[in-house]
């Protein structure tokens, strides 16, 4: 019974709302390793899988959220519900959640992220939103580099949006951090 347990276990850390997840991933030349992944989902609707690959595992947040390491946050789309437009409204509202509503001093820097959104979405779409060192944050649509934005105040934002004392997603932060 314990064996069928861990298996579960570590078949949910793998496959996700049908999301096959890779245990480990390259960023920027350094592998990283799944700490956790779960469902955005709004009104009982599956939106998008998000995971969180570090270089060691963590469970603390804040730590996260702080750290100047490399670090990425994978985004598998799974529903044709989420357009363009809808990511950019929860971005807006998860970074006025993630800051305390001082989006102010970062709405340049938001703006610029925030473009990187705009292509059609379809279901299918897989986004990496990885923390390089000497580059910020670097957002990658299906493989391709669609840009970047400096700013370790920016990465703390952004990755505050999930990560936080108030995420987004209560849930998906506990899947993220492994818990």
């Amino acid at each position: 019974m314990l064996f069928i347990s861990s298996f579960t276990f570590v078949n949910a850390q793998k496959n996700v709302s049908g999301v096959k997840l890779d245990e480990t991933i390259t960023v920027d030349g350094k592998k990283l390793t799944l700490n956790g992944a779960g469902i955005r989902e709004k009104w009982w609707i599956d939106l998008y899988v998000g995971s969180l690959y570090l270089p060691k595992k963590s469970s603390n947040g804040t730590e996260i959220i702080n750290s100047t390491d490399i670090a990425a946050i994978k985004l598998d789309v799974v529903s044709g519900m989420i357009s363009s437009e809808k990511m950019m409204g929860a971005l807006d509202e998860g970074f006025v959640k993630s800051t305390g509503n001082n989006v102010k001093p970062l709405q340049d820097k938001i703006n610029k992220f925030k473009s990187f959104f705009k292509e059609k979405f379809n279901k299918g779409d897989s986004f990496i939103i990885s923390n390089e060192p000497g580059d910020g944050i670097v957002v990658y649509k299906n493989g391709v580099k669609k840009g970047n934005v400096e700013g370790q105040d920016f990465k703390k934002a952004l990755f505050g949006i999930w990560l936080s004392n108030n995420p987004a997603d209560a849930d998906l932060k506990k899947a993220m951090l492994g818990m």
